[in-house]
């Protein structure tokens, strides 16, 4: 109940105003008799419980201050004219339609609680009722009107209360997701580095042993055939060995994600369970064979446009179109969150800015209000460069 009390409070809040009338209704059809009179009363409270929630009724419509107006004018004066006529069967009073108005009263509706405190001085020297008597019936009017200010306060502090830790559960899955996502492109990086070096080093060391070996075949042709026999064995041995290093550095850098169209399906379909975005892909063309720094840097770029979607724009649907055409890689990001009104590069923007264009790219952010608000995160570079080309 705590998560909706705000809803809670509303239809409480409307179920006692709603008491109240019906209430009176209900004793003005029973005890009064049929007369215009009791008919035009009847339509007077009709009008008194009705106007008012044209203007405000729970989860619908919440024109706050035309409720209270309404309110006043209607029930107010019904109050009153109850007061001035004795023989009407259905009494008010108005203390439930004061804890209403005090619910829903605001800042441009302040003057509602005076107000409320002073109707009953419109009768007071009609009927000669002395100070204290006025008094204490206003003042109960001011006591309902000032527990429904609290009550509302209460129930808005509650709901603030409750968006606020909805804001930090969906911040904590997205941040879930962000640092597994930099943990795992950490690791390749951290990996690529790793066989590039075992490639630089330990390449070059069997390279010479190999060269070392030849050298050695060549001196000791006078010597007996076991001693080259032997050696012809450790040079293959080498070679192979060799062979097999290249083999465990290439499945090393490529660790099975060589294909780009994979990672960002993976990535996409991450994202979309950690955090419940509608996440739309459109992947066109051939997928080239790219450099490792090239597929990190489009898979980068759709990280950071994704979080700063969610987090940023509370984005609920994201559209992602990665093209490959003969010469150039497009890649458009798009989003349906709160436009941006003045765009500024933080560290994920410029980090991004750098990388494509290191690469000889571009990348630009674009926002559009209106109807069906949509921000878009678009880069492209040029194929040459970055397509690997595999050396036999």
């Amino acid at each position: 109940m705590m998560k909706k009390i705000l809803p809670f409070m509303d239809w409480g809040i409307f179920a006692l105003r709603s008491y109240h009338y019906i209430l009176l209704l209900s004793r003005l059809f029973i005890d009064g008799m049929p007369s215009t009179r009791t008919s035009l009363y009847m339509i007077w409270l009709l009008a008194a419980f009705i106007v008012p929630i044209l203007f405000w009724f729970p989860g619908r419509r919440m024109n706050k201050t035309w409720f209270c107006i309404m309110e006043l004018l209607l029930g107010g004066s019904y109050y009153v004219n109850s007061v001035f006529h004795p023989d009407l069967a259905s009494k008010a009073d108005y203390l439930l339609p004061s804890l209403a108005m005090g619910y829903l009263c605001t800042r441009y509706t302040l003057w509602i609680i005076p107000i409320v405190a002073l109707i009953p001085f419109t009768f007071q020297s009609h009927f000669k009722l002395s100070w204290e008597q006025t008094l204490g019936i206003g003042t109960d009017n001011l006591i309902f009107c000032f527990i429904g200010v609290w009550a509302s306060s209460v129930a808005n502090a509650y709901d603030q209360k409750n968006k606020l830790v909805a804001e930090v559960e969906q911040q904590n899955k997205l941040l879930t997701h962000y640092a597994a996502e930099v943990e795992k492109m950490t690791l390749l990086e951290e990996r690529h580095r790793l066989s590039e070096e075992l490639h630089d080093t330990l390449g070059h060391s069997f390279i010479s042993l190999i060269m070392s070996l030849d050298a050695a075949i060549a001196l000791l042709d006078h010597k007996p055939a076991e001693v080259k026999d032997r050696l012809n064995r450790l040079r293959e041995l080498a070679e192979r060995n060799l062979n097999e290093m290249r083999n465990i550095v290439h499945e090393m850098g490529d660790e099975g994600e060589s294909n780009l169209y994979q990672q960002i399906e993976t990535l996409a379909f991450n994202f979309r369970i950690h955090t419940g975005t509608d996440v739309v892909l459109n992947l066109s063309g051939t997928e080239p064979a790219l450099r490792f720094q090239a597929r990190q840097t489009i898979l980068r770029v759709i990280q950071e446009s994704f979080t700063n979607a969610l987090k940023h724009g509370k984005a609920t649907q994201l559209h992602l179109e990665l093209r490959f055409s003969e010469t150039h890689v497009h890649l458009f990001i798009r989003n349906n969150g709160k436009p941006i009104n003045r765009l500024e590069y933080g560290f994920g923007l410029t980090a991004m800015k750098q990388r494509v264009e290191h690469l000889g790219g571009t990348l630009s952010v674009s926002s559009e209000a209106g109807t069906a608000p949509v921000t878009e995160v678009s880069c492209q570079f040029p194929l040459e460069g970055v397509i690997l080309h595999v050396q036999n």
